[in-house]
């Protein structure tokens, strides 16, 4: 990985090239003078919070100030999402964005306007969820299980972490491109959906790779295939649905790190090079594979246009499935 200093000089002559920047210079060294804070939508431990930490950690030995992640749950992300983009547009404050912030707009009044008022920086990583089902159900693979639902509508279950969530538009999209119909099951949390569909209350589940690894090879859950359009690096012996009889079905978590609106482009320019460098180093990205993510880096005009496809595309999933919640 380049040094702190390496990356800023490069970062200066890129700004410098033309850039109409005249204080990107003093800027870019200056920056940051004191401690980032970090924020997460959701509680410590899940996916996006541990990739927070991750990226955060790295960043502090490199800037040499501290960037402390700090959890504003609730709303499925929103209370952080607005804190974020209500925050002085000046660096200091970052935002750990996730999936669910683009599946929001369709299911609920915000006070912000993710595409607005965030500025991308990098996309961090991305991952698949993994098609589970209970060992009595009669499926072996994903034909089977839509050949089983057509044939039984409407009985077959399956469990999520709540309305809205990456799961249960997952099983939307499943219900959508098979032609089949499903009862959603909405539990509080992941774990809480992975164990009722072991314990056998569910028949199906779409839940990520980590919380599903210990039930996988117990026995007590069976994969049948991976919502990605590639294979998962954790489980490369199962295939994805779209490689198992539903063409074109992707779907999946991700997360990256986005700031207010209007901080300056230096500041930008500098946070993306730091943040590429960090998630694209031998030990970070071990890190991310070991969590059943694949690290995955891009422009911020890249996560931008990541993010406008996303809204577009779940808002037209929740409205095509008639998803609401209270």
């Amino acid at each position: 990985m380049q040094t702190l200093r390496e990356i800023k000089l490069c970062i200066i002559a890129v700004l410098a090239a033309g850039s109409g920047f005249p204080a990107a210079d003093s800027l870019a060294q200056d920056y940051p003078v004191k401690p980032i804070r970090m924020l997460v939508g959701f509680s410590a431990g899940g996916s996006t919070d541990v990739g927070a930490r991750m990226v955060a950690q790295k960043m502090t030995e490199y800037l040499q100030q501290s960037v402390i992640v700090e959890n504003r749950t609730g709303a499925g992300g929103a209370i952080a999402n607005a804190r974020a983009a209500t925050s002085p547009p000046d660096g200091y404050t970052l935002l750990m964005l996730s999936a669910s912030a683009t599946i929001l707009p369709a299911l609920r009044k915000l006070s912000y306007d993710v595409e607005r008022d965030l500025a991308p920086v990098s996309l961090v990583a991305a991952g698949p969820l993994v098609l589970v089902v209970h060992p009595s159900v009669p499926a072996r693979n994903v034909k089977e299980l839509v050949a089983l639902a057509r044939s039984t509508p409407s009985t077959l279950t399956y469990g999520t972490n709540g309305a809205g969530s990456t799961a249960h538009l997952s099983g939307e999209l499943f219900q959508s491109l098979g032609k089949v119909k499903l009862l959603h099951v909405p539990y509080k949390g992941v774990s809480e959906a992975v164990t009722a569909t072991a314990g056998g209350n569910v028949d199906i589940n779409f839940p990520t790779i980590p919380p599903a690894q210990a039930l996988l090879a117990a026995g007590k859950i069976r994969a049948l295939a991976v919502t990605s359009a590639k294979r998962a690096s954790l489980m490369p012996s199962t295939p994805t649905i779209s490689e198992s009889g539903l063409p074109g079905y992707e779907y999946g978590t991700w997360f990256g790190v986005v700031a207010p609106a209007r901080v300056p482009k230096d500041i930008i320019a500098q946070l993306h090079t730091l943040v590429v460098e960090i998630v694209n180093s031998p030990e970070v990205r071990a890190l991310f594979i070991k969590q059943g993510l694949e690290p995955k880096t891009n422009t911020p005009e890249e996560f931008a246009a990541h993010i406008r496809r996303e809204v577009a595309k779940n808002a037209k999933l929740i409205q095509a499935a008639g998803v609401t919640v209270e």
